[in-house]
């Protein structure tokens, strides 16, 4: 199954993703048609306590959807605990296995960076990263 078959199926399931995770207390993100065949989703969740703020930049132009950008920021209370973005960083080997997905983590957040193997453009990152802040909760 294509996991982008069209832009009105991502659409749902953005839209469901409420009812279909009982860790997301709160969503408000919105899919913004920037023609027949690009989108921007913005917005933020509430999972598990936690807020995800997120943009991705969407393109419906070939047979299979993508994600073209994204930025994925985790949040608790006022901390910005982590952040995802696609970034291309080509002179860090360090992140060539996943390259261009990255995550900034502490303790210089901004310089500190890690692979994401877990994120991709050819499939919704979403679910991903719900699971990963439910399982934040898991180690406290």
């Amino acid at each position: 199954m294509n996991p982008f078959p069209s832009l009105a199926e991502y659409e749902r399931f953005v839209y469901t993703l409420q009812s279909r995770y009982s860790s997301v207390s709160r969503s408000a993100l919105t899919v913004v048609r920037r023609g027949a065949k690009t989108a921007l989703l913005t917005g933020d969740l509430d999972v598990n306590g936690y807020r995800l703020v997120l943009r991705e930049k969407l393109s419906f132009a070939e047979t299979t959807g993508q994600i073209i950008s994204y930025g994925y920021e985790v949040w608790r209370g006022t901390e910005k605990l982590y952040w995802y973005d696609s970034q291309a960083h080509p002179d860090d080997p360090s992140l060539a296995s996943t390259h261009p997905h990255h995550k900034h983590v502490p303790p210089d957040i901004k310089h500190n960076r890690i692979p994401a193997p877990g994120l991709s453009f050819l499939a919704p990152n979403l679910p991903f990263l719900i699971r990963e802040i439910e399982g934040l909760l898991e180690e406290k």
